[in-house]
């Protein structure tokens, strides 16, 4: 009598995300894992060729092995980019015509992390809401199955000089002669950036370019302060006009003013969209529902039709396809374009590029252009673990919707004449993000020690 083969264990941390799959390698994620996500995406999305391409984290290039493995596997074709940004994967797959994408990477987690950001033709992308749960039932299922007779080939392409011209191309003027202070975190960001700088009359000091997985500089999340500090001392050491902090995989940016001072990524959509709107005037613009009032009035000041929506880049994309928004921005730093070929896409160096260009439009200091922008209040966001989330938002809603405009579009935001909260849900843990603005700075903290002791009470 013949025994079947055991099935391939499955790990019980999950590994599958609300917008990627992620974990600790090897612990929670390796090479098993990898290989029978191969197969699951190349079955899930059902068509050739899927477009490939890595980090620098130590554990990537085994990961990428094992995963080209499981979608050659399904029969599936490989073009593999190699060591390239997530927005580099996007590029790549709405320029080769590619039926999706994969990029390796943890983003900005540290190290011992590492994981997968996928999507589909025009870099459509999978996340728990479009597909990515179809994903995970396969994963858990098809380790059973023996692979296909027919085995896809693998063909490496080159994307860097496609990528440069692909970014350039927002720029509507010619870039100013300014000096600027890049950090690329010993992420991805470089390896697009530098063809880039190469056609720019810029003058540079960078900062950390070389990819290295193992981060030995600091953490690649421009977003948490003491990551700053490097860029900030650069910008005020070398006179910089301005200065940008990428994150591990490129698709974030932080930027600092040239006194060293960042500036919040909702007021810089403000100033982006100013370009994205001399591109097509009267256009469609998103933020995110945690972005400051200023950020509203800055796109309407600049002829635009602004419009909020829910955080989160799936839900970004989504929406800019569905209101042909030309552009849209996230307080954590994502930027988004509408690019030719319908692809719409979160891209830090394009964010670069379209600052350069505000600034070739309105040749001032930056700090001179975000100070109209800073005339509000706000906490940044402040993170509270809960035990009943649900509950406690219903409760806050309860006792705070009088006098105020309640949307429950992502958790609970409540909107004032002279004031605004946001609560957010997280994603991976039972609790709340705080984001919240007033007109004020006296009226801010009151509103927010008032909030945080209410969820404090309930945690």
């Amino acid at each position: 009598m013949q025994v079947a083969p055991a099935s391939p264990k499955v790990r019980a941390v999950p590994i599958f995300k609300a917008y990627d799959i992620r974990g600790v390698v090897p612990d929670e994620l390796g090479p098993d894992e990898a290989h029978r996500i191969g197969r699951a995406v190349a079955r899930s999305i059902g068509a050739s060729p899927l477009l490939v391409g890595r980090d620098a984290r130590p554990s990537s290039p085994e990961l990428t092995e094992a995963l080209v493995r499981g979608i050659a596997d399904e029969g599936v074709d490989v073009l593999d980019a190699g060591m390239v940004s997530t927005p580099m994967v996007y590029y790549g797959v709405a320029a080769t015509g590619a039926a999706g994408g994969v990029s390796v990477t943890a983003s900005h987690n540290p190290s011992r992390y590492n994981g997968f950001k996928l999507c589909r033709e025009r870099a459509i992308p999978i996340g728990a809401a479009s597909g990515l749960r179809d994903v995970e039932r396969l994963f858990e299922t098809i380790g059973r199955e023996k692979p296909g007779a027919s085995r896809g080939e693998r063909r490496r392409v080159s994307l860097e000089k496609g990528y440069a011209d692909h970014v350039l191309a927002l720029a509507t003027r010619p870039c100013p002669p300014l000096r600027v202070a890049i950090d690329c975190g010993n992420g991805m960001a470089a390896v697009g950036l530098e063809p880039i700088l190469e056609r720019l009359p810029l003058r540079v000091e960078r900062l950390y370019f070389e990819p290295d997985g193992r981060f030995p500089n600091h953490e690649a999340n421009p977003l948490e302060e003491e990551n700053l500090r490097d860029l900030c001392a650069a910008v005020v050491r070398t006179g910089a006009d301005f200065g940008v902090a990428f994150d591990g995989d490129g698709d974030r940016a932080v930027f600092v003013d040239e006194t060293g001072r960042p500036v919040s990524s909702d007021l810089v959509t403000g100033l982006l969209a100013a370009s994205a709107l001399r591109r097509e005037p009267g256009g469609r613009v998103l933020f995110d529902l945690r972005s400051s009032r200023a950020t509203r009035e800055a796109i309407e000041a600049a002829g635009g039709v602004s419009e909020m929506c829910r955080v989160g880049h799936s839900f970004v994309k989504a929406t800019m396809r569905e209101t042909g928004a030309i552009f849209g921005g996230e307080l954590s730093g994502h930027f988004y374009f509408r690019f030719p070929g319908d692809l719409v896409a979160d891209d830090a160096c394009a964010a670069f590029v379209a600052l350069l260009d505000r600034l070739a439009a309105e040749p001032r200091p930056l700090s001179e252009l975000v100070a109209p922008l800073r005339r509000y209040h706000a906490t940044g966001e402040i993170n509270r673990r809960v035990g009943d989330v649900a509950s406690l938002l219903d409760a806050i809603e309860a006792d705070y919707a009088a006098g105020g405009s309640v949307s429950r579009m992502d958790g609970l935001r409540i909107e004032y004449p002279d004031w605004w909260f946001s609560l957010r849900p997280s994603n991976t843990e039972p609790a709340l993000r705080l984001n919240l603005e007033a007109t004020t700075h006296e009226r801010m903290v009151r509103e927010r020690d008032r909030l945080l002791a209410r969820i404090e009470a309930a945690g």
